[in-house]
């Protein structure tokens, strides 16, 4: 038998959930685009603040310029693609008419692991799909291919809420119904993934408002944020870094003499302490500019410098 207390705590659990599926499935969208060569894809897009601006996978658009989102009470409408961010796995796209409120974007940076997260999703013939979980690891990169072009996505959210590709460009959501993720599933991963929604996504947005793409510079480095060994942290007063997991063959990384297992301590002369730290300093003001990048390794501090590349394609 049950005890009351387990009970209690399940039934607890069902509101909140079911609380946060109530407010945000009218503001998520099914999205169906069309390429100019006849391809299409489909996902999910979450209303954000903006004149009928919706947030989804770069992925999802593809090279689409057009398609149709529609929501969970039936209205239809079309939509221009107004950019894409194919390292972050952004994009926005416009709703002509008919869009509903926008959702409440929260602070992906306020997220801690174990804590509760819900995915809406609305992919075509599954009209408001809900799964819940925890957040199961916070600051994960996400290696990416697109035909020959590798890319890493930075700073992803890991849950075990159950995503599939239909939910891509979804939202994860708190137990306060703010969204802190756009959900992206990625073939093969087995993975719930989610690109965060915080103070570089919202300048991500902007900027694909305001030009329709992102200049973005490419280091090509895997990484996870990873605690300092104890004599380096007393050396230092740092507790984390941020330690390689891959290097993108052929990458500035790999050229600057980056490799699996470093553990990054500072780049650009600041501290990097996760991934984030690293991803605002590789916006457009660093293509080409020599990227001073210090690692322990081995025992020892290395110094390199690192040339970031304008990511294209």
């Amino acid at each position: 038998m049950t005890r009351p207390d387990t009970d209690a705590a399940l039934d607890a659990y069902s509101q909140v959930v079911t609380a946060v599926a109530a407010d945000l499935t009218p503001h998520v969208a099914a999205l169906q685009v069309t390429a100019p060569d006849g391809r299409t894809g489909a996902g999910s897009a979450v209303v954000v603040p903006g004149d009928g601006l919706l947030l989804t996978n770069a992925h999802v658009v593809g090279r689409a310029r057009s398609g149709r989102a529609v929501f969970g009470d039936g209205t239809e409408t079309p939509v221009e693609v107004v950019g894409t961010d194919p390292l972050s796995d952004l994009a926005v796209v416009r709703a002509s008419a008919g869009a509903p409120e926008p959702a409440v974007l929260g602070d992906a940076a306020q997220l801690r692991v174990g804590q509760l997260v819900v995915a809406v999703g609305n992919p075509l013939g599954l009209a408001g799909s809900v799964t819940a979980g925890v957040v199961s690891g916070l600051g994960r990169s996400l290696p990416t291919r697109d035909g020959r072009t590798a890319r890493v996505v930075e700073d992803v959210i890991q849950t075990d809420a159950a995503l599939n590709p239909g939910n891509s460009g979804g939202a994860l959501a708190d137990s306060a119904s703010r969204v802190v993720g756009i959900n992206t599933a990625v073939a093969g991963w087995g993975l719930g993934l989610a690109v965060p929604v915080n103070d570089t996504t919202r300048r991500i947005i902007a900027t694909l408002v305001r030009d329709g793409r992102v200049r973005r510079a490419y280091l090509g480095l895997v990484s996870s944020p990873a605690p300092l060994p104890a004599e380096l942290a007393e050396r230092t007063g740092r507790r984390r870094g941020l330690r390689v997991v891959d290097v993108v063959a052929g990458s500035p990384a790999d050229r600057a003499g980056l490799r699996a297992g470093d553990l990054v301590l500072d780049a650009g002369r600041a501290p990097v302490a996760e991934a984030q730290s690293l991803q605002r300093l590789l916006f457009a003001d660093a293509v080409g500019r020599p990227l001073p990048v210090t690692v322990y390794r081995r025992g020892a501090m290395v110094d390199v410098i690192a040339v970031p590349t304008e990511l294209t394609g």
